[in-house]
């Protein structure tokens, strides 16, 4: 089982590292040790959980390191199962962070303590009784502590070189999963660390951000197929094993999408809410009214990032009907 505690060689001198989660829907996050001269670079955090960082300290005990070896992280984008524990630790070890400058605007909108916009999105989708669910569960929610998990970074990335001792990482921005998500290409080794952009069994969640773009889903298309133009290299997840071929799953990707238009198209029914509601969820097919609240708004939010790209293509037209978004063939 992939999530499994420990430390795996996935290529010379890369280690991959799986973290717990605090809800077992994805089982792990992994993060990756890569051997910089007498150090470590990490590629992603994990979750700042003290679970979490007992098993990244024993991880790490087999490499005969520590934290205090960790001299840069460098984090695919600003979830908290990526970013949080690259802040924790800096706190008391003083390593570098290194994000995504796409993620400037989100992770500020957190740190000022601003409301996300999940909520007025949900309205305007046409799910009023799941925003206001929505509500009544993060009132209960402590901001203050939440906020602790959060800093600016030391350094934001854009698309350049990064320089370690021994190797080289080119980074690549891939807006669509998050606005400012990168991934980081060792072309040396042949590999990609693909942050949650591409996944080997789950396709990820489109657009879920404080900031939420305007065509979140023709942004991540746009990034897979940037992607696919990259050399074929080995596939070093966030989320599930390592494969052989980013080609072969960028591939099933944009064809998924493309299915999932189709179907969409055929299933549009007023509203994002509605139009969710008509389709089949998970590979399990699983009905809309069977998913948890937290899925449904991945649904809902997913549907209306489908219908704004086949509005975008010109196969719908999109209204305003007493502040919920209508769309028609």
């Amino acid at each position: 089982m992939w999530s499994e505690p420990g430390a795996f060689e996935v290529a010379p001198g890369v280690h991959r590292i799986p973290l717990p989660l605090p809800n077992d829907g994805l089982r792990a996050v992994n993060v990756y040790a890569i051997e910089d001269g007498d150090g470590l670079v990490m590629v992603d955090s994990g979750w700042a959980l003290d679970e979490a960082r007992d098993q990244l300290e024993a991880a790490l005990g087999t490499l005969n390191k520590g934290f205090e070896d960790i001299r840069r992280f460098l984090v695919t984008h600003v979830h908290r199962d990526h970013f949080t524990m690259a802040v924790s630790l800096r706190r008391l070890f003083g390593a570098k962070i290194g994000l995504g400058l796409g993620e400037q605007p989100s992770l500020r909108h957190i740190l000022h303590g601003q409301d996300d916009q999940h909520v007025d999105d949900l309205r305007k989708w046409g799910a009023s009784e799941l925003a206001d669910t929505w509500v009544k569960i993060m009132h209960h929610v402590d901001r203050d502590e939440a906020l602790r998990d959060y800093e600016e970074p030391d350094e934001w990335l854009t698309a350049s070189t990064v320089d370690l001792e021994h190797r080289k990482l080119e980074v690549v921005p891939t807006p669509g999963h998050t606005r400012g998500h990168v991934v980081f290409v060792d072309h040396t080794a042949k590999v990609l660390f693909s942050g949650d952009h591409v996944l080997p069994h789950i396709t990820p969640s489109i657009g879920f951000e404080p900031l939420r773009p305007e065509l979140p889903l023709s942004d991540y298309m746009t990034s897979l197929r940037l992607t696919r133009e990259l050399p074929d290299l080995k596939l070093l997840p966030a989320h599930g094993p390592v494969t052989d071929s980013v080609h072969t799953r960028v591939d099933e990707l944009l064809h998924h999408h493309e299915q999932r238009l189709e179907e969409i198209l055929k299933a549009v029914s007023g509203s994002a809410f509605e139009t969710a509601r008509k389709i089949g969820w998970t590979r399990r097919q699983r009905r809309f009214d069977d998913l948890d609240m937290f899925n449904q708004v991945l649904a809902i939010g997913e549907t209306a990032a489908h219908l704004d790209v086949l509005v975008e293509r010109g196969e719908l037209t999109r209204s305003v009907n007493a502040g919920v978004l209508e769309y028609q063939v």
